[in-house]
């Protein structure tokens, strides 16, 4: 492996094509402004760098980023890459992994919007990010200990987990399909509208209008807090733990809550059962005896 430290590039593609490359503390920067310093690369790693220009790492395979820094300055840094691992970084410029497959993200500051669209097989875990439209149309992702802040988050994606996470975020999940929510925080607007396959485990939810229009929807022991006007036009089998402030028109399912303060029915096809209180105890006696 060829190894180069302490160095300052600029020009346009300065390492483009490499392979078996170490890059330690070196610069990407400077008056010359080139573009795509290491793309078209092939079993690099790269430690304790500064970005500062566009397109570093496009078309990469096998790639490594350990302890760097890319500013908002280093707009689109990794698109079209795969097998790519980034731990200890900061990811501040808009647009990273794009169209990436078998990326694992740890331990990591991102303020980038637009950040992961059309991800495959991303991990992520012990990060922190701001960011609007993240991960859009995103497959195959596995979070664990995320604290997320930002607007449009996870539209459109499939097949995901997310585990003790912490998401402040506003119409999040949106079209989402076939996800899984444990042990979590979703505070924000108009969560999860035209879900299907929406599962949600020991989680807190905050914020107006869940989960409407939604198929396939589960919730497993969940705190609702600050929630109006649920469900409407859902399907929906769900065990909340907290009181809600108004439940429309459910379509079909069932929702177990200690009490609800008003059930809006003025749709025909609304046939979701809501029971309440000691509603719950009695279908409960009528199960067990039947």
């Amino acid at each position: 492996m060829t190894i180069l430290e302490n160095q300052t590039y600029d020009v346009e593609r300065a390492l483009y094509g490499s392979k078996d490359l170490m890059v330690r503390n070196c610069r990407f920067d400077g008056p010359a402004d080139g573009e795509s310093a290491l793309k078209e690369s092939q079993d690099i790693s790269v430690e304790e760098c500064f970005f500062n220009l566009r397109y570093p790492f496009w078309h990469d395979t096998n790639l490594t980023i350990y302890g760097c820094e890319l500013t908002p300055l280093c707009r689109a840094a990794l698109w079209y890459s795969h097998h790519v691992e980034i731990t200890d970084s900061k990811l501040h410029g808009i647009k990273a992994v794009r169209e990436c497959r078998v990326v694992s993200i740890a331990h990591c500051d991102i303020d980038s919007p637009e950040f992961g669209w059309s991800a495959n097989e991303i991990q992520m875990q012990d990060c922190t990010a701001k960011s609007e439209y993240f991960l859009l149309r995103a497959q195959n992702i596995d979070f664990a200990r995320v604290e997320f802040q930002g607007k449009y988050s996870f539209q459109y994606i499939e097949n995901a987990t997310f585990t003790d996470c912490r998401f402040d975020t506003k119409d999040a999940f949106w079209h989402a399909k076939n996800v899984v929510v444990r042990d979590s925080v979703i505070k924000g607007e108009y969560l999860a509208w035209y879900s299907d396959g929406l599962t949600l485990e020991h989680c807190k939810i905050v914020g107006t209008q869940p989960f409407c229009y939604c198929k396939n929807l589960r919730l497993v022991d969940c705190e609702m807090i600050n929630t109006d006007l649920c469900f409407e036009k859902s399907e929906v089998e769900a065990t909340l733990t907290t009181p809600v402030l108004s439940i429309k028109n459910p379509k079909a399912g069932h929702i177990y809550l200690p009490s609800v303060g008003q059930i809006i029915r003025d749709d025909p096809d609304s046939l979701g059962e809501i029971l309440v209180g000691q509603e719950i105890e009695k279908e409960k006696e009528t199960t067990k005896h039947a």
